[in-house]
């Protein structure tokens, strides 16, 4: 034991396991964890192992251990024990389930191994305090730590190493993977902080992530977290993240983002799951979506997202407010509203900046720019760059042939196109 209070996994790992006789009983393999939402799980028993040739296992109840010191203590005897050719079945373990695997560190929010697991004695039981992230406890895993310890202090006495410990309490940690079986261990208290940390870093922290555990991660979050940092991942992340969903949680996703991100997105899948995602859609979603898919994908028709704010002529710069109010969670812009008439025909463009100050009753028509600036559905990107630049607006409304509003485009969108047409047209030259 490293002292009266706490130890380390790996200084009960492989101890030897002897019962109230003395008597020789196998080594420890595991520690099964109940979990019951516990803040610090405690440990149920100890699966012991023994045998070379035919290896056999048994779970010993934690009441029945004495005492830990060089080896484990039972109260009981040997033949108290009714060993198994197969492993036991548990829950949840820590060899088996927390070590080597990733956790989220939410406290620093990211990825890191779990090298080592720091336990609690309390009352002869065992809890886990913390998950050990640091080199050194590889060191002490390995069996190494006497002699490198030794070696260290003798070169550099005052060496960090030799002081600090790289642990990360379980109450701020989330196990993105059980074992085999790709999958999420429930924390709630885990998982509450997980869901406070901005999406644009969960994002982030999705791409330290293989497939398996962006899965799990994704669907600990609630669900309009889910939307935000799905927005937020790159399209070769949510290609590799929407493999492992079923088709309702990925259609969930593509239906809630801006229709021009999800109609990037689709035209990315291949065609059969792309297919079968456009069915799980509702009927107007999948309308929709299918329009912008018929589009050139260089075009004011293939870049518009069909997200945008709209009034009546009629209106007033109080409805526009209301308007504004009533969208907080509106995935398009909420800075610029398009006036249409009863045939839904573009009159005008007005922003937020232009109207705020305005007497309430003013007709929101009158706050219009002078210019009705717009692109049609089949323009090109460097037309629609070229008004965006000239006149620095940073959105522009998309319109068909008939002059019906059918969409938006934003100078992010046009910018992001921009950029990798460039890239691909210099990128041989650098």
């Amino acid at each position: 034991m490293v002292d009266k209070f706490f130890t380390y996994f790996s200084y009960v790992l492989n101890k030897d396991i002897v019962d109230v006789n003395a008597r020789h009983v196998g080594r420890v393999r595991d520690l099964s964890m109940n979990l019951n939402n516990d803040i610090y799980p405690r440990a149920r028993g100890i699966i012991a192992c023994r045998g070379l040739l035919r290896r056999r296992f048994v779970e010993i109840p934690m009441s029945e251990v004495s005492r830990i010191t060089d080896k484990v203590h039972l109260n009981c005897p040997l033949s108290a024990l009714h060993f198994q050719d197969s492993n036991v079945s548990c829950e949840f373990a820590l060899r088996r389930d927390v070590l080597d695997q990733q956790v989220v560190d939410v406290e620093n929010r990211k990825v890191v191994r779990v090298n080592d697991v720091h336990l609690l004695r309390v009352d002869n039981q065992l809890h886990i305090a913390h998950v050990d992230v640091g080199l050194r406890a590889l060191v002490r895993r390995l069996d190494w730590e006497p002699v490198v310890d030794a070696m260290v202090g003798l070169i550099k006495p005052k060496a960090e190493y030799l002081k600090a410990e790289e642990l990360v309490s379980w109450k701020n940690s989330q196990v993105l993977t059980l074992g085999n079986i790709k999958n999420v261990l429930k924390l709630d208290v885990a998982r509450a902080k997980i869901a406070k940390i901005p999406p644009v870093e969960l994002a982030e922290i999705m791409g330290d992530l293989d497939v398996f555990e962006q899965a799990s991660l994704l669907r600990t979050l609630p669900f309009d977290v889910q939307l935000k940092v799905f927005t937020d991942m790159a399209q070769d992340d949510r290609l590799g993240l929407v493999a492992q969903l079923n088709d309702k949680e990925a259609a969930q996703l593509v239906a809630n983002i801006p229709s021009d991100e999800a109609a990037d997105f689709l035209l990315a899948l291949p065609k059969p799951r792309m297919h079968r995602l456009m069915r799980h859609l509702e009927t107007q979603t999948s309308k929709k979506l299918r329009k912008l898919l018929g589009f050139r994908r260089k075009s004011a028709g293939g870049l518009m997202e069909m997200e945008f704010l709209s009034l009546r002529n009629d209106a007033t710069v109080a409805d526009a407010m209301a308007k504004i109010r009533a969208s907080v969670d509106f995935p398009g812009s909420l800075t610029t509203l398009y006036i249409v008439d009863e045939k839904d025909k573009y009159l005008g463009t007005t922003t937020i900046r232009r109207f705020i100050n305005e007497d309430p009753a003013r007709p929101i028509i009158e706050t219009c720019h002078p210019q009705k600036l717009f692109v049609r559905t089949d323009d090109g990107m460097e037309e629609i760059a070229l008004i965006l630049e000239q006149y620095k607006y940073s959105a522009i409304p998309v319109l068909d042939e008939q002059g019906i509003l059918v969409g938006s485009i934003t100078v992010d969108d046009v910018m992001e196109e921009m950029i990798a047409l460039a890239w691909g047209k210099y990128k041989d030259q650098l």
